[in-house]
């Protein structure tokens, strides 16, 4: 198990994730991680529904570079 950074306040409202040899990319994750963060996790789950369904987009904020727009981002505050 790894080592956190802090233990949560209330350890009965909060989880812990981790994967390891995922195939994925580290800048999508990331992303994804950001976005749905400090979300409820029925509104987290329903989020990562409509985006599967390509009704909303996750909005690059870091990683940016040579990422092409959509004009789903403007619901997200992106261009």
């Amino acid at each position: 198990m790894p080592k956190y950074a802090r233990e949560p306040v209330d350890a009965t409202k909060s989880c812990k994730a981790r994967g390891s040899d995922l195939r994925t990319h580290f800048k999508n994750m990331r992303e994804t991680a950001g976005a749905i963060k400090k979300m409820p996790l029925k509104s987290a789950q329903n989020f990562l529904a409509e985006v599967i369904a390509m009704r909303r987009c996750i909005v690059f904020r870091r990683f940016c570079g040579g990422v092409g727009r959509t004009a789903q981002a403007k619901n997200e505050g992106s261009t």
